[in-house]
């Protein structure tokens, strides 16, 4: 368990030196799961590296992610971490919020996610899934991750701006390629606005991103949509509390961002080993075949196979591997002192691939999740794709909802496969993403068993 600070002195972490101000950004890009593995080997559960820029103390394996998920001492801040990496294109998002004016937010935001509300957006997104799947075209090589970001966009501007008639697919793609912009200047070496640098570039993005969204705000104001951009602009608490014109901004550009691009991954990562293991992915198809073409959100929870492939796949690939946190006073973890105004990576991607936490940690295997197995409940920090503690995904039953139908979907249309032996070369310069598009060999399904 984390050492408390309040009643521990501790000592200093050990620090990994590397090249002046690049420090271990290389490693981290070419190889994450590497570069984490060899960090702890060699320093251990809490300690220092030179990081894009600047000294970060790291933390690696559930213990160390756990005190900052707790925060018990509230040293951790979100919002000042998240700033130094993305602070200006998605600033003041919920992820960007902290202490108590981050619990106010997300209050008021909660209303926006209750159940009744879930269940309606999942209704929007069967017949938006099934229309986006039409523009499909099988063939060997199909590159499914540029279509599912483009799919999953649409998603977003259906079910959270409330139509796909507010944008053109010109407008579409330059929404898209802001989005892209803004993620990717996380790694950005050069952090300031020289023209041609990944940080001008987001710049431009979040631009784009805030003129398209304020253009559309006083039509929102004055509607009682269902959509999620309309629900901000008129959900109102008990208090009266409720958010003002740039909050509503704020939020929904880091919520369409997080809407689309984790899904993305998610849904990308799934189709991946469901072509490289045909016996689950028809096990899979069997249960969807079970259902209505449009199911709802309580049929979608009994897939229970796609469940336990879904969380499988959030093991191997967690679509936000680091989590980046910044002390506000000094703080103890596991024996080692981090002192104020130090930026902490909470590197969750390693402990889902240890030895210590699972069986064959980068084998394939969904049945770790059944019941009868549980390996997350080894820790209760084992497997964190949605993080933990007040900062924790408030969107996540809605992303279960949304790469559930796709998937759904996809198997009652499609069957696909994908060489065994392939691995996918990922990039992580920013969120992770498949450098060859993640290319699948994509069939309709057999006419014996095609559907109504």
């Amino acid at each position: 368990m984390a050492i408390d600070a309040s009643t521990t002195f501790g000592t200093t972490p050990l620090h990994k030196r590397g090249l002046p101000y690049i420090g271990s950004t290389l490693s981290y890009v070419r190889d994450p799961l590497r570069m984490m593995r060899r960090q702890y080997d060699g320093y251990g559960p809490v300690s220092d590296i030179d990081f894009i820029g600047k000294r970060w103390t790291v933390l690696l394996g559930p213990d160390a992610c756990e005190a900052a998920f707790r925060n018990a001492d509230k040293a951790f801040a979100s919002g000042d971490g998240w700033g130094y990496l993305v602070g200006p294109f998605f600033d003041r998002g919920l992820m960007l919020l902290d202490f108590e004016e981050h619990h106010r937010h997300r209050r008021i935001m909660q209303a926006a996610f209750t159940r009744d509300r879930l269940e309606g957006y999942t209704a929007a997104l069967q017949p938006a899934v099934d229309r986006g799947l039409d523009q499909w075209v099988p063939r060997d090589g199909f590159e499914a991750y540029p279509a599912l970001k483009e799919l999953t966009l649409d998603l977003a501007m259906k079910i959270f701006m409330g139509g796909d008639d507010l944008a053109s697919r010109e407008e579409m793609d330059r929404l898209n390629r802001a989005f892209i912009d803004c993620v990717q200047s996380a790694t950005s070496l050069i952090r300031a606005d020289i023209p041609g640098t990944r940080w001008s570039r987001a710049l431009r993005g979040r631009a784009v991103l805030e003129e398209f969204l304020r253009r559309h705000l006083a039509t929102k104001r004055a509607s009682e949509g269902d959509d999620l951009f309309s629900v901000l602009c008129h959900i109102t608490t008990e208090d009266g509390e409720r958010f003002s014109d740039d909050d509503v901004v704020n939020h929904m550009i880091f919520l369409l961002m997080a809407a689309h691009d984790t899904s993305t991954i998610t849904v990308s990562t799934i189709m991946r080993f469901l072509g490289q293991h045909p016996e689950w992915q028809e096990r899979c198809r069997e249960e969807s075949m079970d259902l209505p073409a449009d199911p709802t959100m309580s049929q979608l929870e009994g897939l229970t196979s796609l469940d336990l492939v879904m969380k499988e796949s959030l093991r191997l690939v967690p679509p936000v591997p680091v989590l980046a946190r910044k002390t506000v006073k000094e703080t103890v973890v596991m024996g080692h002192t981090i002192p104020a105004d130090r930026l902490v990576a909470v590197m969750v991607h390693l402990s889902h691939h240890m030895d210590e936490l699972w069986d064959g940690p980068e084998r394939f295997d969904p049945d770790r999740f059944a019941e009868d197995r549980r390996e997350d409940k080894v820790h209760r920090y084992a497997w964190e794709p949605f993080g933990g503690g007040v900062h924790k995904c408030l969107g996540i039953f809605f992303a279960g909802a949304e790469v559930k139908t796709i998937v759904h979907h996809l198997l009652r249309r499609f069957e696909w496969s994908i060489d065994p032996n392939y691995t996918t070369p990922m990039s992580y310069t920013s969120l992770p993403f498949p450098k060859d598009g993640q290319p699948v060999n994509l069939r309709r399904l057999s006419s014996g068993r095609t559907i109504a």
